[in-house]
């Protein structure tokens, strides 16, 4: 061990107690050994540094920083040298604010439109968030600033996120939902990385020695330190012999003597505490170097420029019909609530406070004077009259109508998932009614995740902005009146109808236990292999010019490597960049996998009439499945077609190549993970995964620590009487009132009430002790007198 020096001097209780926080944001600080405390700090889009009152979910105050466009956002630019600036960005930051970790970036995958928590999330493609995550890590950790990449794994919901058991194939974990995490492990190494609260066939993250030893640490060789989501610790001996380093936040204590008296009854080795004190001590030389003399006096004004790009680069253009770009000057009427108040980021741990803030109107009234305004609609569904009709009057004298309709934060969040797809009913009465008095229409959309979008053809041109950080507004205007051409592609699948998608019909079913019945046939994986028609495309995106493809060569070396090229010509009127996509789709007629997959992209800027020739390099990964008889990657042998198109629907050139391998064989399962006809069933699952044994909600006698007071309230009074009181503490910070369309409150609520009852200690210990919660899971089971006993006599 490097600093076993320093682990022999210290007892056993220090080195158990140096694995757990300090407070909610900090590391245990031993003066005696000069290990400092380490300061950490929320921050995938920029910093939420809390100085007062701290809090997980975003509610409490915290200090200014730049707000970035979130993952859902930036990953639609495609470039991967503009993410690692916006890393560096953030890292800086950290730097001057004294934080030595930054927790981010967010890489789960995209199983479903609805998680709440999408927009914190880069794509639906494992190959490009790996990429990205590893971009943005590189540039974070070029500071000396440290990062958390997160959330380790399969976090894929937020409906019961804390306990939910997630049942998946492994070919699907390993070639669909791992993948993003091991390259970011891989080419970027970070610092730590954030275990999730959620179990793995049956095992919670926390506890996965598989997850955070076998394949982490000595198949990828991660070398960093493990840390557990903010109260997802479960069982810190198993976590301990797992691998995991440190429990975050503070707990007080609370497993410290369970975890002596393990050891000293040989069921945990010391060693095991001992290895993780020594990646916790490599962790802090490797965030305290950090140099504040290398921070520029102006950072946040070069950064809010940096976020005013990276949301210029990340604008989708998804439709339009000879309206944009719109000439400077011209009679606009700006329509929206959400174009004066914008929605720049999604809510949760993530919410930053911004340095400044600049609105779609501020924006479009920097191009043009000749600007009316109208609300037009409320933030809540509902439709007012009077600001309804005042906008339809605005819109019908104006030349061109910019309308902003979008998600609000009631309807993606963390802590909860959506419900459905749609924007808004009030929002889409408005458009119709607008489209009956003026046909000049661009939409300009905002959101962090995909969304169904039958009234398309309202509008003449379509701009999707996503949530674009505090310049998002400038960034939108610039992109509307041309002074930026849009470059940016879709990172996610949008569906005709939320219908559509593979596992709608389940994805919410069961959320204590949830089987990928689908495998790995997520956003367009499903799209293009099942022929299924959506709205747009995984890469799909617009410009104000036009590109050619041509000369597609392969060249191969010795080693089974290859590097496939192209010319790209910029055949327009206007300068631009271009995501080039390279996509592999198999001929060999074996085992089940997608149409088509994504394995190399390349952005280019051209100005008219110029060509540039791209280059992107695969292996033989690139070409590989996951053989879980023989537990490693193999290559089947036979044709392949290399594709480069501008979206995964729009293939411009193709190659056939033959590939060396093993010799293909048709999987013996399911005919529908070949055809993909109808939805898939238990049935057809339990042809590619093992049987496995189905939650059974518990009931009063039979309920455990792993319950909630929601689960418990309707056949326990004391529950009954806790939630209330909850909600009651929750509408005092909250606004005063119970109120389930207020986004806080309801994100506070569901996340509260739905927290697992061992997990309360955790998050709250200055709330809620061990013996108390006990006390309540007895009287919840009927057992009252018992419950007493054991919390006067403090017994857990």
């Amino acid at each position: 061990m490097k600093h076993q020096e320093t682990i022999s001097n210290m007892t056993l209780e220090q080195k158990i107690a140096l694995c757990s926080g300090q407070s909610f944001w900090e590391t245990k600080e031993f003066t005696e050994f000069s290990i400092p405390s380490l300061f950490l700090s929320d921050g995938p889009h920029g910093l939420r540094k809390q100085e007062g009152e701290e809090d997980h979910l975003g509610l409490n105050a915290s200090v200014a920083t730049t707000c970035f466009p979130t993952a859902s956002a930036v990953s639609a630019t495609w470039d991967v040298e503009l993410i690692a600036k916006m890393g560096e960005a953030i890292g800086k930051e950290a730097v001057k604010l004294g934080v030595n970790i930054v927790l981010g970036p967010g890489t789960n995958m995209k199983r479903n439109p609805l998680c709440g928590r999408n927009f914190e999330y880069f794509s639906e493609d494992p190959f490009l968030s790996g990429k990205l995550s590893a971009a943005w890590i590189n540039g974070c950790q070029s500071t000396g600033t440290g990062v958390s990449l997160k959330h380790f794994a399969l976090n894929n919901q937020e409906l019961k996120r804390m306990t939910t058991d997630v049942i998946v194939d492994e070919r699907a974990m390993r070639e669909y939902y791992l993948p993003t995490f091991e390259i970011a492990v891989k080419e970027a190494k970070p610092t730590t990385l954030m275990c999730a609260y959620n179990k793995i066939e049956g095992t919670y993250c926390s506890d996965n020695r598989r997850l955070l030893h076998d394949i982490l640490r000595e198949e990828w060789g991660f070398d960093g330190v493990v840390m557990t989501d903010w109260g997802a610790m479960n069982d810190r001996v198993e976590a301990f012999k797992a691998g995991l380093d440190l429990e975050m936040p503070s707990s007080k204590g609370s497993f410290d003597e369970i975890v002596k008296e393990a050891v000293e009854n040989g069921i945990l080795d010391e060693s095991d505490i001992d290895q993780c004190v020594d990646r916790l001590l490599t962790l802090i030389e490797r965030t305290t170097s950090q140099k504040s003399e290398a921070v520029p006096e102006n950072i946040f004004e070069d950064n809010h420029e940096l976020a005013r790009h990276i949301a210029q680069s990340s604008g989708v253009l998804l439709k339009n019909n000879d309206i944009l770009p719109l000439k400077k000057g011209v009679n606009v009427a700006v329509i929206g609530k959400l174009a004066e108040s914008p929605r720049y980021q999604g809510s949760g741990s993530s919410q930053v406070t911004p340095t400044k803030l600049v609105s779609l109107l501020d924006g479009v009234k920097s191009y043009t004077k000749d600007v009316s305004f109208a609300e037009g609609y409320t933030i809540e569904d509902n439709v007012e009259q009077d600001i309804h009709d005042k906008a339809v009057t605005v819109a019908k004298k104006a030349d061109v109508v910019i309308f902003c309709l979008g998600l609000t934060d009631i309807f993606e969040s963390e802590g909860f998932d959506r419900t459905h797809m749609r924007i808004p009913e009030n929002q889409i009465q408005l458009l119709h009614a607008i489209a009956e008095v003026n046909p000049n229409i661009v939409i300009v959309v905002v959101g962090g995740s995909a969304i169904e979008m039958p009234w398309e053809k309202k509008g003449k041109a379509i701009l999707h902005m996503q949530l674009s950080g505090q310049a998002g507004g400038q960034a939108a205007a610039d992109l509307l009146f041309g002074a930026v051409n849009p470059s940016g592609k879709l990172t996610e699948t949008y569906p005709m109808t939320y219908e559509d998608v593979v596992n709608s019909r389940y994805y919410q079913e069961n959320p204590r236990q949830t089987p990928y019945l689908e495998s790995m046939y997520c956003g367009y994986r499903y799209f293009t292999s099942a022929n299924k028609k959506v709205r747009y495309p995984f890469g799909y995106g617009l410009s104000y010019t036009s590109f050619d493809y041509s000369e597609m060569k392969i060249q191969r070396s010795n080693k089974g490597e290859m590097t496939v090229t192209a010319t790209i010509e910029n055949t327009g009127q206007r300068a631009g960049h271009e995501v080039v996509q390279l996509y592999i789709s198999p001929q060999t007629d074996g085992v089940y996998r997608p149409k088509r997959e994504l394995k190399g992209f390349a952005k280019l800027y051209l100005e008219p009439g110029e060509s540039k020739e791209i280059a992107i390099e695969l292996d033989t990964r690139s070409f590989a499945i996951y053989d879980d008889k023989q537990s490693d990657w193999v290559v089947e042998s036979g044709a392949y077609l290399l594709q480069l198109g501008a979206n995964c629907e729009d293939i411009r050139l193709e190659e056939n190549i033959k590939v060396d391998g093993v010799k293909p064989v048709r999987s013996d399962c399911s005919d529908w993970y070949y055809t993909l006809q109808g939805e898939p069933t238990k049935e057809d699952f339990l042809t590619i995964h093992e049987p496995y044994p189905e939650y059974v909600p518990k009931t009063k006698g039979s309920y455990d620590l792993s319950n909630s007071i929601n689960e418990m309230k309707e056949t326990s009074l004391v529950c009954k009487l806790i939630y209330k009181g909850i909600e009651k503490r929750i509408a005092m910070q909250t606004g005063g009132e119970v109120d389930y369309k207020n986004p806080e409150f309801k994100m506070l609520m569901d996340t509260s009430s739905n927290l697992p009852l061992k997990k309360m200690p955790l998050l709250a210990p200055d709330q809620m002790s061990f013996p108390v919660v006990h006390f309540i899971l007895d009287t919840a089971n009927g057992q009252l007198w018992q419950g007493l006993k054991r919390l006067l006599k403090k017994e857990v």
